[in-house]
């Protein structure tokens, strides 16, 4: 038995849990591919039939990893939204803290997750995060002054996808100039909408 190393066995059990989730998700984003429960055991220093006290299969592993994700990624976004200082700037972050999440190896993740988990296990979490975006991106551009704000963040969220399309399969190494380039281009059409400043930073 591993050795116990937390205050209580609940606990430790919690934390290897825990690790066992954020392997997964590590694996995910660095090979692209479903990663064995030997890999994640590994990976964590767990003999592979360790891994099973935490979950019984490769599919409830993969399961809890996209109940794991999803609301993240929505915490991350919300959580930048929350810190801007003026509506436009809510708006801005929105767009921003977006595209760094596609530009980001969690894209990965995502896509993997696409390809090898049950399109019914991924809807849910996929509906309920997109449903917690659209909360703050609406109320900031309501506190903009726009008229049609469900429309007009319906348009924003396509401009970020499109933007996001030269993401598709790059280099780790060009994620970083994709994104100055992405954020340029989207900067360049929503710049006089949102009265952003012309020398005011991107980054």
């Amino acid at each position: 038995m591993p050795r116990i190393q937390a205050p209580t066995v609940a606990e430790h059990h919690a934390r290897q849990r825990r690790a066992v989730l954020d392997a997964a998700r590590e694996l995910l984003a660095e090979t692209g591919e479903e990663p064995s429960m030997r890999e994640v055991g590994e990976r964590v220093g767990l003999a592979r039939s360790s891994v099973y006290q935490y979950f019984t299969s490769a599919e409830e592993l993969l399961g809890a990893v996209v109940a794991d994700v999803f609301p993240s990624w929505a915490e991350q976004i919300t959580r930048a939204v929350a810190a801007a200082q003026s509506p436009a700037l809510r708006v801005w972050a929105y767009i921003e803290s977006n595209l760094d999440l596609f530009a980001s190896p969690e894209q990965s993740v995502a896509a993997t997750l696409s390809r090898v988990v049950d399109p019914q296990v991924l809807s849910g979490p996929i509906e309920e995060f997109h449903a917690r975006l659209q909360e703050p991106l609406h109320e900031a551009l309501e506190a903009l002054g726009e008229p049609e704000p469900a429309a007009m963040g319906a348009l924003i969220n396509a401009l970020i996808i499109q933007a996001s399309r030269d993401f598709d399969g790059c280099a780790p190494e060009a994620r970083d100039s994709l994104r100055a380039r992405a954020l340029e281009r989207v900067r360049r059409l929503v710049g006089g909408y949102l009265s952003l400043p012309t020398t005011w930073a991107a980054d």
